[in-house]
Order: C-alpha cells, then structure tokens, then sequence
C-alpha cells in the first residue's frame, strides 16, 4: 500500500497511480500530469520530485495559469535589464531557479503559443535566453506538466503544439477523480479531520454515521481540495465532539442516494471492509478493543487488516499499541 503526503488511497485506481509515480520518479524525462482541479496533481508533482535523484535539489512550481500573459514569459525565462519598461535589472526566471531540480508548469494548457514554442526548445535541447536577451543559456532541470485541460482536443483547436505535448508527454500521469477512488474518500475524511483538529486544537473525535454516508454519497466536483476545505471548516463549526452532515455543509439535496457500480468481488469486499473499519473508528474515538469487538474480529485481524488498507494513521497513537508482530510501515 503506498500514500503520497495528503494522498492515501487502497482504490485500483490510485495503486496505478502510486506505482507510476515510482517508476517515474527513477527517470529524468518530462512528466504529463492530468486531471480534474483538486485531484492533487502538485501532490503528485512533488512526490516525483522527492523520491527522484533530485530530491535534494529545489522543487519550482509555476501556474502559467494564474500570471498575467504579459508577465508569464519573464517569470518563466527571466529578462534583462531594459528588456521592457520596468526591467530595471536583470531577472533570474523560475527554470534558472529550478537548476538542479524540477520544475512544475501547473496548468501549462494555458501558455501562449510563442511560449510554447520556447518550452519545446528547451526540452529538446536545454537551452533558452531571457527576454530582450541574447545570450543563450543553458540549465539543467527536469520538467513536469500539469494541466486539466484535454490537450488533444487543444491540439485540434490549434492551441496547443503536437510536438509538445508528444516531447512534454513522454511519461503521463492520470489522476482520477475523487468520485471515482471509492472507498478513498473516507480515509481521506478522516486524515484530513485529524490534521484539521489538531492543528485548531479541537477535541473532534469522528464523523456521524450520517455524515459518513454524506460524505460517501457526495459527489465532490471540487475533488480532494473541496473535501479537505469542507473537513476544515466543518472543525471549526462543529458543536459536538463528532462531525455532522450540517458543519460539512451537506445535505441530503447535495449528495445522492443510489446504488453503487457493480464490483467485482475483490473490490466490493475491500470497499465495505475499509468502510466499516473506519465507521468503527471513528464511533469508537480509535479505541481499538472496541473496534474489534463491534466488528467481531481478533485485535491480530484488526491490525492486519488496518495494515493492509493502510489505516494506521487514522487512529490516535493513544489507542494504537501495534505490536512488534505488526510493524507499522512506513510507505513512501
């Protein structure tokens, strides 16, 4: 079972995921990420990088996105001084700064045809000048792609360059949705409800039973960053020691009731277990001696079992004396 930070997950889709962030991770070629906003593909981006031979080198992210077009190309390559009014002086970009490391280009679907031209120059050959300059200069940094954009349909509007997005996305890194990560989302729920009380200093010890079919049921459009920003508020609101439908902001008009795909078995029974295993949980405030009793499970198959779904971390340290039998492992 692997996790990346904030990203956990026992769902098929995201052990894909994990394992090619690996083997990636072990190259130096570009990397495509892809996938909705707030599946978590910074995350990703930087666990490329951390479990890379560049690790000790820095870590860079731009979103071509979010700059003015007119500033992009000079926060991106750097400029000389007088390139343009306000150049006073010269300005090392973010892929000089990301000499040695990575650079993340968040949202590169977004960039200018001109600065596209410029990328794919220097992914074919390292090289690059500033703006207004005329010396060409040379880095070496890897480059990592995220977008939410169908570049290929992008590629067929003409607004995106083919042979970029064939020499940017030579290793390719889909993140699915939350929607479709299964029981994911309520290990994440209930990560992101421990880091959220503890760092407000809030005596939260779980969900209720109808929270976690709130939570279950919903259908997430913003991903994993609207779940960790309704958990953060829902900590904030919350009146009682357990999170309620109410402070997650959801109701039975936000989330929908209805039968879930049909499994095969394998997954159908992982989904239930991790399931219950955390509504047990979270009832019981982590005690694990009254987890294993409601569930009718030995201490030894609860904690194989919290290994084997990577639950570990959901349970407070106070009532989790794994024993040396069952080492807690620690996944990178």
């Amino acid at each position: 079972m692997h996790h990346v930070e904030e990203m956990i997950g026992t769902s098929p889709a995201m052990c894909v995921v994990f394992d090619l962030v690996h083997k990636v991770a072990k190259t130096d070629m570009p990397v495509l990420i892809t996938g909705e906003t707030g599946t978590g593909k910074e995350l990703i981006a930087r666990a490329i990088h951390e479990q890379s031979l560049r690790e000790q080198g820095p870590f860079v992210p731009i979103n071509c996105g979010a700059i003015p077009e007119t500033l992009l190309e000079s926060e991106l390559f750097g400029h000389e001084q007088g390139a343009f009014t306000g150049a006073v002086q010269r300005k090392k970009g973010r892929l000089e700064g990301a000499a040695r490391g990575t650079l993340l280009l968040d949202e590169v679907g977004d960039l200018l045809s001109s600065l596209q031209v410029k990328l794919l120059r220097f992914l074919q050959e390292g090289t690059f000048e500033r703006v207004g300059g005329q010396e060409t200069l040379h880095v070496e940094a890897r480059i990592i792609g995220a977008t939410n954009v169908d570049l290929k349909a992008a590629i067929e509007k003409k607004r995106f360059r083919e042979d970029l997005y064939y020499r940017l996305g030579v290793l390719q890194i889909h993140l699915p949705p939350l929607r479709e990560r299964g029981e994911d989302t309520l290990l994440m729920a209930m990560r992101f409800l421990r880091y959220a009380a503890d760092s407000n200093r809030r005596a939260i010890w779980g969900y209720t039973s109808e929270a976690l079919q709130a939570i279950r049921t919903y259908h997430w459009p913003g991903n994993v960053r609207e779940l960790n920003n309704r958990v953060r508020r829902a900590v904030i609101m919350a009146e009682g020691r357990e999170i309620t439908p109410h402070d997650l902001g959801l109701t039975r008009e936000t989330t929908q009731e209805g039968g879930d795909p049909l499994d095969s078995l394998k997954v159908a029974q992982r989904r239930i277990e991790v399931e219950m295993i955390v509504k047990a949980i979270s009832l019981h405030r982590g005690n694990l001696t009254r987890v294993a009793r409601d569930l009718d499970v030995s201490r030894t198959t609860l904690y194989r079992k919290l290994r084997e779904y990577n639950l570990q971390s959901l349970v407070p340290p106070v009532h989790h004396p794994v024993p040396s039998a069952f080492p807690i492992e620690t996944l990178s």
